[in-house]
């Protein structure tokens, strides 16, 4: 572990989150799944429409942690070279010579990745999960930290391809940021340019500090009784699925993905172990586009599950 990152207090969290909020105004919440989900290892898909602040909370992540991050903006005419790189033949070498697509960063923000065609979608598939990409039968590793924030504009809206279920799952964590409130767009109305601030604004933490913080969440303690919890959530997404109420389960995979979440968020809450408090806080925001099909037709079964479990 980096010398440098094991002075990183609680301390340095919060200010990571004081900063984000500045930026962002009035998306507490959604701002501390995000970071949670970065903590976790996963990756992050915002589902909502244009204008809202999708692409600012993507820069200001990478700008308040000093990450490296590049911007894909997906259309229909997008290739899957166009993402991952490819190899041109180099007359002096005599060799085919790889090029890097911008996938090859800390941070990669697709945005409107439903407006791609699916074998573009897919393109990404490897490089979240594997962290790695394949190019004319050759293997190159990402570096770390990876993480996705991609983007999509809600269903209905026209020219956009659905995300297949395979796809959705390699989400860790789905979100909308919604409309301010009043008193938040006044706020952003009368206040800075978001992106002129992020021009001046500066990192409060490093890379190395993150790197520390993403192994210290995976030891978090997880007790026996937040297992059983966990279980009796999975298993009642199932027994949904079969009675034809929802899309599909959450699987194993969904689950460990939600244990992540938790051990995340309890770190963000300074605290050592999970509490099921953690596992409902985050819930909603890991299962709900994975039971759905999209994160608004999981709310409400999400909601409704949580109610259930704990009833039960």
């Amino acid at each position: 572990m980096p010398t440098t990152a094991t002075a990183a207090g609680h301390h340095q969290l919060d200010a990571v989150i004081e900063q984000l909020e500045s930026i962002v105004i009035g998306k507490s919440q959604q701002l501390k799944l995000a970071f949670a989900t970065l903590l976790a290892g996963g990756h992050l898909l915002v589902e909502d429409i244009p204008g809202v602040g999708k692409t600012t909370l993507a820069r200001s992540l990478a700008v308040t942690i000093g990450l490296n991050w590049n911007r894909v903006q997906f259309t229909s005419d997008l290739l899957p070279a166009d993402v991952i790189g490819i190899s041109i033949f180099d007359v002096h070498k005599q060799a085919f010579q790889f090029h890097e697509g911008p996938v090859f960063t800390s941070l990669l923000l697709a945005d409107e990745l439903n407006r791609a065609p699916p074998k573009t979608q897919s393109a990404l598939l490897e490089a979240m999960e594997e962290r790695q990409v394949t190019s004319d039968g050759n293997t190159y590793s990402l570096g770390k930290p990876f993480f996705v924030i991609a983007t999509q504009n809600p269903q209905e809206q026209l020219g956009v391809y659905p995300l297949p279920e395979s796809q959705l799952d390699r989400f860790m964590v789905s979100l909308e940021l919604g409309y301010p409130d009043n008193y938040s767009e006044r706020q952003i109305l009368a206040g800075a340019d978001s992106q002129q601030l992020l021009e001046t604004t500066e990192a409060v933490t490093s890379v190395d500090n993150l790197l520390y913080w993403q192994a210290k969440a995976k030891q978090i303690h997880t007790s026996p009784a937040v297992l059983d919890y966990v279980q009796a959530l999975l298993n009642a997404t199932r027994d949904m699925a079969r009675s034809g109420r929802c899309a599909t389960g959450l699987s194993p995979r969904a689950g460990l993905s939600l244990l992540a979440m938790c051990r995340a968020w309890a770190l963000l809450h300074s605290r050592e172990m999970v509490l099921p408090d953690d596992v409902q806080e985050v819930f909603t925001s890991v299962a709900a586009h994975r039971i759905g099909g999209s994160l608004r037709k999981g709310l409400p079964l999400t909601e409704e599950l949580l109610s259930q479990v704990v009833a039960g």
